[in-house]
């Protein structure tokens, strides 16, 4: 040190070094990016994919609404009305007589036709009902377990057929919304449930594949190779067929979960033996193997956590592909059926090209399935990119 020189503090910084990867928000300080567990780590580099982010709120939602479609609904979604068939869309409306008023909806009367004799329908502008937040409806037990009868929407003065429908009817008079709502839990849960099993097999198959080799990995390539040979879709349309029609709706539900989970292990298991062939010769599992883990233990406490991050990825990716594949069927009548309520089944309305001229609303639920996957497949490119230790 030089005489007359004074020594100058150096202040903590609260940014995280932008050649870590991580995001340049304040997180913590500056050290801590070098202790940081690798969750948090991919956590920060998750946030800068701004996109990802917002899809990650847009599932959020959606989620939330297969928790509980019962609250969102607004009226019974299996409750009919011929009279009340393919009433259009009432929108909520906060101008009226050029004032902004509470939101509203207004009334729709019907008028028969005599030429045609199609029921037409009009805006009845001196009804008008108000919107209500927490308004009571139909009773129904939350999750399963609380009953009560409130419901999110809800609208002052509607009772019974003049409740106003927001996204319309079908031909028997069902509310889309309410249905909409309740579709969304059957069709969500296929993809969850079918994803979760066949990550459970691509994880078992492929780690003990690529962890024992020889002919037990023989065996297991050969069989992946075999279904990855076979066309998806004639044998998805031979196994959903064979199921009998006289089945109730829960076992259809438990057959087409099976089948998509059975037809969709299999590159998952290609890539988890692809890790563990290179992960297996490295120290800490032969570390683990000297201190006398047993194999169990080697794969699913050792080798498993260390690419956690990428099966995280991969299943995120997974889910729209079982979404549509679930709405694929059921469209085409091979799926679930009635009463069963998915997007499926509600876009099985939409076959019939006058229908769709007639009420173009039908095709809402095909909306929401393209906004879920588009969501899911934004989400698992931003969970990729996030556990890649190398992406910048």
């Amino acid at each position: 040190m030089q005489p007359g020189s004074e020594l100058v503090p150096v202040e903590k910084t609260d940014r995280v070094p932008d050649g870590a990867g991580e995001s340049a928000e304040v997180v913590a300080a500056g050290p801590a990016v070098y202790v940081a567990p690798a969750w948090k780590l991919t956590w920060w580099r998750f946030r800068k994919h701004k996109l990802a982010v917002a899809c990650l709120w847009v599932f959020a939602v959606v989620a939330l609404i297969a928790l509980a479609p019962e609250f969102f609904a607004t009226q019974d979604p299996n409750a009919t009305a011929a009279s009340n068939a393919y009433i259009p869309p009432q929108t909520v409306r906060v101008l009226h007589e050029g004032r902004v008023t509470w939101p509203f909806v207004y009334g729709v009367r019907g008028e028969r036709n005599q030429r045609t004799l199609r029921m037409e329908w009009a805006l009845d502008e001196e009804t008008r009902y108000p919107l209500r937040l927490f308004a009571r409806g139909y009773p129904y037990r939350l999750f399963g377990l609380i009953p009560t009868d409130r419901h999110l929407l809800g609208f002052e003065g509607a009772t019974g057929r003049d409740t106003p429908r927001l996204l319309g009817t079908d031909r028997l008079g069902r509310d889309q919304w309410s249905r909409l709502m309740y579709g969304t839990r059957i069709s969500l849960s296929i993809g969850l449930v079918a994803v979760a099993l066949s990550t459970v097999l691509g994880i078992v198959l492929g780690g003990v594949s690529g962890y024992f080799g020889g002919w037990v990995d023989n065996v297991i390539q050969r069989l992946i190779e075999l279904l990855q040979a076979l066309p998806p879709i004639p044998i998805w349309l031979a196994l959903s067929a064979s199921l009998p029609r006289t089945w109730p709706v829960t076992w259809v539900y438990f057959a087409i979960t099976v089948i998509l989970a059975l037809l969709g292990w299999t590159r998952l298991a290609r890539e988890v033996r692809g890790r563990f062939l290179s992960l297996r010769e490295e120290d800490f599992v032969t570390a683990a193997r000297l201190v006398g883990a047993s194999r169990s233990r080697v794969i699913f406490s050792h080798m498993v956590p260390s690419f956690t991050s990428h099966i995280i990825a991969a299943v995120t990716l997974a889910i729209p592909l079982m979404i549509l594949n679930e709405t694929f069927l059921s469209f085409l009548g091979l799926g679930l059926r009635p009463p069963a309520i998915s997007w499926g089944v509600m876009l099985q309305e939409a076959q019939n090209l006058q229908s769709v001229v007639n009420a173009p609303w039908l095709l809402i639920p095909g909306l929401l399935v393209i906004v879920t996957v588009l969501a899911l497949n934004i989400l698992g490119d931003g969970l990729r990119d996030a556990a890649d230790p190398y992406s910048s």
